[in-house]
């Protein structure tokens, strides 16, 4: 019997190149590039080095967005994975991550009930890099009823692919837990290096299995999803102001260099 993986992933602007409208502060995608979000890519590699330790795993990506986020799906297929799914409606768009959880949440439930299977383990990335919330996963494992481990750094599936010992990262330190499956672990970017895709992967890709679904093809109830249902908004998204140039002090002597930061200091009123 196949080891089922699956991997929330999420389509995000390249965050090199963003810009924000100056009047309505909202982002502008127009002509903005579209990547995998960052810590999906370190939670998708994580699912494929198990794939490459065990037999007989079988890895889903599964994501949500505009019909464009296929590519990164496409892409995720072409780094090693063998199925995609993405929700794609405009019912469930403007979801906030309450909104976004409900929309998975009933799309993995009807992924088990279509392809009749259970996923064994799931993982999902932090956070994504247009939203740093990093509520999504933890939400999708509260709807579901699975424990879950968040900040995982470290990664160890049990011989009999019955459990996970994972290294939590913590702010002054790490936690070591075990874990029995199935459950929710989510990624950081010390867990891995991701891989990139092959020749054998791009050419292959389009032979495996992409389903695009609508809201009414994975049954979530419209109540529940898009910008009416969603309790929070952000009010406003802007670029930070640059700050000034720097200046560097230079003297004969460390004495003089201090006495001239002493001056400049109280000539700005900071001492």
């Amino acid at each position: 019997m196949a080891f089922n993986i699956l991997v929330c992933a999420k389509q995000v602007p390249d965050t090199n190149v963003i810009k924000i409208n100056p009047k309505t502060g909202t982002l502008i995608r127009e002509g903005v590039p579209s990547i995998l979000n960052n810590d999906d890519a370190n939670a998708l590699e994580e699912a494929l080095k198990i794939k490459d330790e065990f037999d007989d795993v079988h890895v889903t990506v599964v994501s949500m967005g505009p019909p464009q986020a296929q590519d990164m799906l496409m892409e995720c297929i072409a780094m090693g994975a063998d199925e995609s799914i993405l929700i794609s409606d405009r019912a469930v768009g403007g979801s906030d991550t309450q909104a976004t959880s409900n929309a998975l949440v009933a799309t993995i439930k009807k992924a088990e009930e279509k392809m009749g299977k259970k996923f064994d383990l799931v993982f999902a990335g932090r956070q994504a890099i247009d939203g740093d919330t990093a509520q999504v996963g933890p939400q999708i494992a509260e709807k579901l009823d699975l424990p879950q481990v968040t900040y995982v750094e470290e990664c160890t599936l049990s011989a009999d692919k019955s459990e996970v010992t994972v290294k939590r990262n913590m702010e002054d330190g790490y936690e070591i837990i075990k874990v029995k499956l199935p459950c929710m672990l989510t990624a950081i970017k010390e867990l891995n290096t991701p891989r990139y895709m092959t020749i054998e992967g791009i050419f292959s890709a389009k032979e495996k299995p992409m389903h695009v679904w609508s809201a009414a093809d994975v049954e979530v109830d419209l109540d529940t999803v898009g910008l009416e249902a969603s309790p929070t908004n952000v009010f406003r998204s802007f670029t930070p102001a640059p700050k000034g140039k720097g200046e560097i002090l230079t003297g004969n002597s460390d004495k003089e260099v201090v006495e001239k930061l002493l001056i400049g200091l109280k000539g700005k009123h900071v001492i």
